[in-house]
């Protein structure tokens, strides 16, 4: 497997704040890596580290096996990158700005206009080629930065809330676009939006206070949720008490959870102990035993949730 981003204790120090301590990543050519964190985590900071932007206290970084301080023309060779805010040239036009950014990769002739045509299509920038970019919205210039990312088709992505401004139609657009090319790339993605992690992402990076404290899967990361293989069932009101003393009677239930009832009966929620599979047993057990249920189904889990719970000091430690 092609290792594509590798970083080595990578840390940075502003003054007395330690903004990024001691991270350790590697990404391999096919993966798509979410990572997440709460503002000020230090996402921004590992990103612009990584890609050179900004050199590090300690610790190196690497792009297909090219350091970036030590070769920077080299690794940048290999890389698109989609800073916060998407900095661009007010007074260009996309087309211009997009003709000057392969100018500078080296791409010149009817290649340069075949990569340009390629990233605005890619990217669907036709309606506003001619308009200076100072006047489009901030989903457009959005896009702008995007199509400058991809200019080169570079074998790693960096992408930094690469959906923000964009409507729901343009971030479907988008993360169509990440699962097509993916394959052949290594994509790191910072978002806040935990959808977009699950939409896209193989693998989830969660950093908190400048560390990476989870490092999993978008499904590994919903298995840690306490309601993951939970299981709620609505039952009759008047017998809401009784199926409740069975439940908390069956082997492998942890707790039970009661909500308020309503005009379909009580909702019930058997949270399942470490290893268990409930569902199979309480539909048994519910069948057997007439149970007056009108809905039953199994908890998924939230990876909400779960991001609270791993960037949140206090509820880190008592998970």
């Amino acid at each position: 497997m092609d290792t594509m981003i590798a970083t080595d204790g990578l840390t940075k120090v502003f003054g007395a704040k330690t903004v990024v301590d001691n991270v350790n990543l590697t990404v391999h050519r096919g993966e798509v890596l979410g990572f997440l964190g709460p503002n000020g985590a230090g996402k921004s900071t590992t990103m612009k580290m990584v890609t050179g932007f900004l050199r590090p206290t300690a610790g190196r970084a690497a792009i297909c096996g090219h350091d970036v301080l030590d070769a920077p023309i080299a690794a940048k060779r290999h890389l698109g990158y989609l800073p916060e805010g998407a900095p661009l040239y007010p007074d260009m036009t996309p087309r211009g700005f997009l003709n000057f950014i392969a100018s500078i990769r080296g791409i010149a002739g009817a290649e340069k206009q075949r990569r340009v045509d390629e990233a605005v299509a890619r990217t669907q920038l036709e309606s506003v080629l001619a308009q200076p970019i100072e006047t489009l919205s901030k989903g457009f210039k959005r896009r702008v930065g995007l199509a400058q990312a991809l200019l080169h088709d570079p074998d790693v992505l960096i992408l930094d809330e690469p959906t923000d401004g964009l409507d729901p139609n343009q971030k479907h657009e988008v993360r169509k676009l990440i699962r097509e090319i993916a394959p052949t790339k290594a994509i790191v993605i910072s978002t806040h939006i935990l959808e977009e992690v699950e939409a896209v992402c193989s693998r989830a990076v969660v950093i908190a206070e400048g560390r990476v404290i989870a490092d999993d899967t978008p499904a590994g990361l919903v298995a840690r949720s306490p309601r993951h293989g939970a299981v709620t069932l609505t039952v009759a009101q008047p017998q809401a008490e009784t199926v409740k003393t069975a439940l908390s009677a069956l082997p492998g239930v942890g707790a039970i959870e009661q909500g308020k009832a309503n005009g379909k009966g009580v909702r019930l929620t058997a949270f399942a102990k470490p290893g268990n599979d409930l569902a199979t047993a309480i539909a048994e057990r519910a069948a057997a035993e007439h149970w007056p249920v009108s809905d039953l189904q199994t908890e998924r889990g939230n990876l909400d949730e779960v991001f609270r719970r791993l960037t949140q000091p206090q509820q880190r430690e008592a998970a």
